[in-house]
């Protein structure tokens, strides 16, 4: 059954890759993607690149850590801290598919030169995994939440090469979507040799899909692991400056928008416009999910009749403003420690929803909306915990903030609720280091 899912994947792949090119190469350049970047996504990398991997692999062993975007990489980046300072025998190649998350991992490689070398995830055809697994040679290749290549699994385990899986998310429609292939998906997630995972009721959820129980180990969430969560001073510090060009000094309370995607922005503005009857130094600050709406979002707010700021437009003379619309990346843990009440987007007018692990660690007063199915576990652990508040709907946002905001010892008591909360995951990134390096 394995060379039969590899034929019709092998079949198939080619064909999808086609469909998706298009809008994949809109996405790339509107986010900051270069076309010349474009060959390492099939092995063939500059010379610079390779030279920096041949001095990885001098007198040490390589652990190919692969993170599909931001929020895997920064899981990523936690990870490769502490598997290096746990064996100085060990270096790693990162690799990522996106533009934003490659430039995050750029920083993972700055703050570790030589031991540390970034570059795009190559495609999972047959001869691009031969051929990257043939020039780096790595001891084990990591994947990080989700993302398993059947083509570079198969290879791996041909040459006798480990496949770790870490911190695996498996949402309710991925799981049901593989249940019903499962003659099919099942025998590529068998040739995972270590599956790490959050909680003790994922084991049978991922073995109901193939990966053998035996190599399944409950590590925790990295992603929620309290140690190594705090954003960089420096950057926390630099953002500060950004808000007081905008005017949002230390006086006035902030509310965060997070990961808002299309719609939500327009929505939280109006909730924005209610609450500034009460308080009328409040300040709104939206961090789209995807940063190149920055623009968009900026107009919907203006059309509000709201003074807007970009955050690329920070410097002297910068706009004061009502809203700052934040159009970077890399940015939003740090926000998270400068606001008051944070609000989770993709929880209103999208399903899914996004994590909120992150704005509870930072200590803040946490809101989202009924759609949170993506991270039912860490719903269901904050909830009971009273670390936060989710609304059925977003008229209540505006009530559930206003009540925040007027009684600060209840929203401190929530925010330390869920700090307490999320200390079951406690040590998760020392127990998967210890997993992959075991």
């Amino acid at each position: 059954m394995r060379t039969i899912s590899l034929i019709l994947y092998n079949l198939l792949l080619p064909l999808v890759t086609l469909l998706l090119a298009p809008g994949a190469f809109i996405k790339m350049y509107r986010r900051g993607g270069r076309f010349r970047d474009l060959a390492q996504r099939l092995g063939f990398w500059p010379q610079s690149v390779k030279e920096a991997v041949k001095t990885l692999q001098q007198d040490s062993r390589i652990i190919w850590v692969h993170a599909v975007s931001v929020g895997e990489v920064g899981v990523a980046r936690k990870l490769i801290q502490q598997v290096l300072k746990a064996d100085s025998r060990v270096n790693v190649l990162l690799t990522s598919t996106t533009p934003t998350g490659w430039e995050l991992a750029k920083e993972a490689e700055q703050a570790n030169p030589g031991r540390v070398v970034v570059v795009y995830s190559p495609l999972d055809l047959p001869f691009v995994a031969l051929r990257v697994l043939h020039f780096v040679r790595p001891w084990k290749i990591v994947l990080v939440e989700a993302e398993v290549w059947p083509n570079l699994t198969a290879a791996a385990e041909a040459a006798g090469l480990p496949v770790c899986l870490v911190n695996a998310r498996l949402s309710d429609r991925s799981e049901s979507r593989f249940q019903k292939c499962r003659s099919l998906v099942a025998p590529i997630f068998n040739m995972l040799d270590k599956v790490g995972v959050p909680e003790e009721s994922d084991v049978a959820r991922w073995a109901s899909i193939g990966v053998d129980p035996g190599a399944i180990h409950v590590t925790g969430s990295v992603k929620y692991d309290p140690q190594g969560a705090a954003p960089r001073t420096s950057q926390v510090e630099d953002l500060r400056c950004v808000l007081h060009a905008a005017g949002f000094t230390c006086e006035r309370p902030l509310l965060l928008a997070a990961s808002t995607h299309a719609g939500e922005e327009r929505a939280l503005g109006i909730v924005f416009l209610q609450l500034v009857n009460e308080f009328p130094n409040l300040g709104l600050i939206v961090v789209p999910r995807h940063f190149e709406r920055g623009t968009t979002v900026a107009e919907e707010m203006r059309s509000l009749g709201l003074r807007v700021a970009l955050r690329s437009s920070a410097g002297p003379g910068m706009e004061q403003a009502d809203v700052l619309v934040v159009d970077s990346t890399g940015e939003l843990k740090a926000l998270q420690s400068l606001v008051d009440v944070v609000i989770i987007g993709k929880s209103f007018l999208a399903h899914g929803g996004q994590n909120p692990a992150e704005a509870v660690m930072a200590g803040k007063a946490v809101i989202c909306g009924p759609n949170m199915e993506n991270f039912k576990p860490l719903m269901t652990l904050l909830s009971s915990a009273r670390g936060l508040v989710q609304v059925a709907e977003l008229g209540e946002v505006a009530p559930k903030v206003a009540e925040l905001l007027r009684d600060p010892k209840t929203a401190i008591q929530m925010a330390e609720n869920g700090r307490n909360a999320l200390l079951k995951h406690d040590g998760a990134t020392a127990k998967t280091v210890e997993m992959l390096l075991g």
